[in-house]
C-alpha cells in the first residue's frame, strides 16, 4: 500500500478503527485508507453497508453491481474479496469468469442482463438510453433503481481508494484479471486514445 501504516491513532481514528472492527471484524480493503480521514470514512463506510446489505435490489444483484464496478475500475482486491459471496448469492461462476476477463458474461437470468446493461452503459458512457432505462425501471423498480445508481457511485469511490492508494491483493488471492498486471492496466489510457 502506498500508505504506510498509521504509526499513532488520534481519537476519530481510534473510535472509526473500532466502530469498523466491531462491525466488518476488522479494516480491511478501502478501510485501511479511509482510516486517514475518520469522518469521511465513516461515511463511506454507512453508505456501502447500505448499498451491500439494505439496499431495494436483492443480495444477488447488489454483489453483480459492485463486480460491475470493480471489473470496471480493475479494482482487483474488491473482485477477489466479492467473488466467492457473489456465487454464494447464486451468481454463475462461469459468467463470472467471463466478465473477470472482460468478455461478455452471457448471464442466464433476466435481470442480471437488464443490470449489466445498464451498469455498462452507466460507467462506460455516463448516460443510459432510453431503452434500457425503461427496460430496467420495469424490472427493478423506482427505489432499487436509483439504489442502483448510488450503488455504482459507491463501489466506483471504493475501487478507486484501492487503486490509487495500491491496496495489496489479499495474501492468498491472485489477481483476477488477465490485462491488470499489479496496479496498471494493458490497455491504452484515454489519453492515447
Amino acid at each position: 500500500m502506498r500508505l504506510g501504516p498509521l504509526q499513532e491513532l488520534n481519537a476519530d481514528q481510534a473510535g472509526f478503527r473500532d466502530r469498523l472492527v466491531a462491525r466488518r471484524g476488522g479494516v480491511h480493503g478501502p478501510f485501511e485508507v479511509l482510516l486517514r480521514s475518520p469522518l469521511l470514512g465513516e461515511r463511506t463506510e454507512a453508505l456501502s453497508t447500505y448499498c451491500m446489505r439494505d439496499s431495494a435490489l436483492p443480495p444477488r444483484l447488489r454483489e453483480l453491481t459492485l463486480l460491475i464496478a470493480a471489473r470496471h475500475f480493475d479494482a482487483q482486491h474488491s473482485w477477489n474479496a466479492h467473488r466467492g459471496k457473489a456465487v454464494g448469492t447464486g451468481l454463475d461462476p462461469t459468467a463470472l469468469d467471463r466478465l473477470a476477463r472482460g468478455e461478455d458474461p452471457r448471464f442466464d437470468r433476466a435481470d442480471e442482463r437488464i443490470l449489466h446493461r445498464f451498469a455498462v452503459q452507466a460507467l462506460t458512457v455516463h448516460f443510459v438510453d432510453d431503452d434500457t432505462y425503461a427496460t430496467a425501471l420495469a424490472e427493478f423498480g423506482e427505489a432499487a433503481l436509483v439504489d442502483l445508481v448510488v450503488a455504482l457511485g459507491t463501489f466506483a469511490t471504493l475501487a478507486l481508494v484501492l487503486n490509487i492508494f495500491e491496496v495489496d491483493l489479499q495474501p492468498d488471492q491472485e489477481p483476477p484479471f488477465p490485462d491488470v498486471p499489479g496496479f496498471q492496466h494493458n490497455g491504452p489510457t484515454q489519453e492515447e486514445s
